[in-house]
């Protein structure tokens, strides 16, 4: 089993791509640790692993609380003394706004969970992976971190910014055996696709999901577990010379 032995750390693990690699992560040997700010949605999720209480903690955070990155990574510690592996994937869409009707309230909560959380991860989790000259860290980015989109400024920004961070983390951890890469899904057939849609229509999101099929090379959004995929394997020492990069799991909008 890959993940054997193996201590991973999940964010976002309440939602439908944190959920689809928790599912296959812990499937294939992992003990977990899955965070999210949502503790019904943690526990939807632990209670579809199939794993001993011993194998797996809950943690109930908020990611753009520094103090509460930290702590979840310290109850891990304590309570696997290792953290192998980290898949950095809390993340909001935000509102469908221009820059102009964007307020900055809205702009803060964007920015604060989608950049600040990831680089508190990174911040709390490598000293960890340097301390055992170990790790693998995939983070949650998107298509929105090559392109533009108007409505999303502020996911779009942030999610640029992941991408950034992503390669500074790979040339840090690089010396210490510590691989960072990014995946970056097209639309996933998910919440959070179903909030897009709506913003951009209210009432007629059906019809802002058409739109986006047309103009995806295959023709549909992808699942979680299509995600899931990706970043499972990224996670793997199966991928143990591929670092610092953001790889698009889009349908082939990205050849277009």
């Amino acid at each position: 089993m890959e993940f054997r032995d193996k201590v991973v750390i999940i964010t976002g693990a309440g939602g439908g791509i944190g959920r689809a690699i928790a599912k296959k992560i812990a499937s294939n040997g992992a003990k977990l640790t899955l965070v999210d700010i949502s503790e019904t949605n943690l526990r939807e999720t632990a209670s579809q692993l199939g794993l001993g209480e011993e194998n797996y903690l809950i943690q109930v955070t908020d990611v753009s609380k520094e103090e509460q990155v930290k702590f979840y990574v310290d109850e891990t510690i304590r309570k696997f003394g290792k953290v192998d592996v980290f898949i950095n994937n809390a993340g909001v869409e935000g509102k469908v706004a221009s820059i102009v009707e964007t307020n900055a309230s809205d702009l803060d909560f964007v920015l604060n969970v989608n950049v600040k959380g990831v680089y508190y991860g990174l911040k709390h989790v490598m000293p960890h992976m340097m301390s055992n000259k170990y790790g693998s860290i995939v983070n949650t980015a998107s298509v929105a971190g090559f392109i533009g989109s108007p409505g999303l400024a502020p996911y779009i920004a942030s999610k640029h910014a992941v991408l950034g961070l992503t390669k500074t983390a790979a040339l840090e951890g690089a010396a210490f055996n510590i691989r960072v890469n990014a995946i970056c899904p097209g639309p996933v057939d998910n919440r959070m696709m179903r909030s897009i849609e709506e913003g951009a229509a209210p009432g007629n999101g059906d019809a802002v999901k058409k739109n986006f099929e047309v103009s995806i090379p295959l023709g549909r959004y992808a699942t979680n577990e299509e995600c899931a995929d990706l970043i499972y394997f990224l996670a793997s020492d199966e991928a143990k010379y591929i670092t610092g990069q953001a790889i698009r799991v889009d349908g082939g909008m990205g050849a277009k």
